[in-house]
C-alpha cells in the first residue's frame, strides 16, 4: 500500500528548522530523554515495524518508541510527511536500516546522523538478486521473476529482509541495545537483562525454524515478492521470487508463464502471497500450475490481519505454514 503525501520541500525546510533548535545533537547521556520521550523516557523514532518491536523489547519501561510506518502500510514505500520528520530530528535515537526506506535515509543525512543507528551493518546483508545457487545451477534467493526466467544475475540492491533471519534479528538487537546504553547508561543494566531475555526467544525460535523445516519434501518456495531469501539461506530452502525486493514490481505476462513452468518442473504445490500487498500475482501463477495458495508474512509490519500480535508469534505461524505448504515431518 503506497502513501503518498506531501512533502519533500516542507519536510526538509522543517528538519532544518527543527535540527537548529534541537541542542547540541549528542547523545543524552544523564538516562533520561532529552526532547524525545515523555516522562522522563527516552525518545526513540524506528523506521519500521521489526526495528520498533527490538527497541520496545530492549527499552523496556525506559523508551518511549514510535515507528515511523505505520500499521498497515508498506515500509519500501515509506514517504515522511512534516510531523514525522519533526519527530525524528527531536529523537534521543533514531533506528533505521539504510537503502530500505530512501525518505527516511535523506531525513537522516539532514539532521543529527550522531543520533542515528542504521542496523545494516550488523544485520551483515550478505544476500542480493541472485544469490544462494540452486540446483539447477542459477541463483534463486532474492531473484525477481524476469532475472528468473532471463538467468540474468548481475549485481542487484541488497536484500534488506534480515529480520527473517532470527540469527541476523538478535545480531541487531544487540546493537540496538549497545546504542541504548550509550544514550542511556544509568539503565545500561536493564538493558543488558531485556536484550538476553529477548535474543533467548530469538534462539529458541532459530532452533524450532531449524527442526521444523528439516526433511521437507520440496525445498523450493515460490513467493509473491523476494522477501525471505535469509529465512531460506538459514534454513536450506531456495526462494524463487516472482517480483523482487519490492513488491510493488510487476512482472510481465511472459514472465509469469516462466515462474509457472519453473513451478511445475519442481512439482511446487503451494505460491506463497503475504501481507500487506495484493495477492493477485500469487494467484495467477497458483491457478496456472494447480498449486494452492498460502499467505507467508514478511513481517514488515502487525495489523489485526496478522496472525499473531508479535515477531516471534507471526514466524511461529509462517512456520506452520511451510511445512505444511512443502511436506515437512
Amino acid at each position: 500500500m503506497n502513501r503518498r503525501l506531501l512533502a519533500a520541500p516542507a519536510a526538509l525546510t522543517l528538519l532544518a528548522l527543527t535540527a537548529c533548535g534541537s541542542g547540541d545533537g549528542g547523545s543524552s547521556t544523564g538516562g533520561a530523554a532529552s526532547q524525545g520521550g515523555k516522562d522522563g523516557k527516552l525518545g526513540v523514532v524506528a523506521s519500521f515495524y521489526p526495528l520498533q518491536h527490538a527497541a520496545e523489547q530492549i527499552g523496556g519501561q525506559h523508551v518511549q518508541v514510535t515507528n515511523l510506518t505505520k500499521p498497515g502500510w508498506e515500509p519500501h514505500d515509506l514517504e515522511l510527511t512534516p510531523k514525522d520528520v519533526t519527530t525524528l530530528s527531536k529523537a534521543d535515537l533514531a533506528i533505521y536500516e539504510k537503502g530500505l526506506q530512501s525518505a527516511v535515509d535523506t531525513a537522516v543525512a539532514d539532521t543529527k546522523p550522531d543520533k542515528a543507528l542504521d542496523v545494516a551493518t550488523a544485520a551483515n546483508l550478505s544476500l542480493t538478486h541472485g544469490e544462494t545457487i540452486g540446483e539447477d545451477g542459477h541463483d534463486h534467493a532474492t531473484e525477481s521473476a524476469e532475472e528468473h526466467a532471463g538467468h540474468s544475475h548481475g549485481k542487484g540492491a541488497k536484500d534488506p529482509h534480515f529480520w527473517l533471519d532470527p540469527q541476523r534479528y538478535a545480531k541487531v538487537s544487540q546493537a540496538i541495545a549497545d546504542r541504548l546504553k550509550q544514550a542511556d547508561p544509568a539503565h545500561a543494566a536493564d538493558y543488558d537483562a531485556n536484550l538476553k531475555t529477548f535474543t533467548g526467544r530469538l534462539t529458541a525460535l532459530d532452533s524450532e525454524l531449524a527442526a521444523g523445516l528439516k526433511g521437507c519434501t520440496n525445498t523450493t518456495i515460490v513467493t509473491s515478492h523476494a522477501a525471505f531469501g535469509y529465512l531460506a539461506d538459514r534454513y536450506g530452502l531456495q526462494q524463487v521470487a516472482i517480483s523482487g525486493l519490492s513488491p510493488e514490481e510487476e512482472p510481465e505476462p511472459a514472465k509469469l508463464a516462466e515462474i509457472a513452468k519453473y513451478a511445475k518442473s519442481h512439482k511446487v504445490t503451494t505460491i506463497y502471497a503475504e501481507t500487506l500487498v495484493s495477492p493477485a500475482i500469487a494467484q495467477t501463477v497458483a491457478k496456472e500450475t494447480g498449486a494452492q495458495t498460502a499467505v507467508l508474512d514478511p513481517i514488515e509490519g502487525i495489523t489485526d490481519s496478522s496472525a499473531a500480535k508479535d515477531y516471534v508469534g507471526v514466524m511461529k505461524a509462517n512456520l506452520a505454514t511451510l511445512k505444511k505448504g512443502q511436506s515437512c515431518p
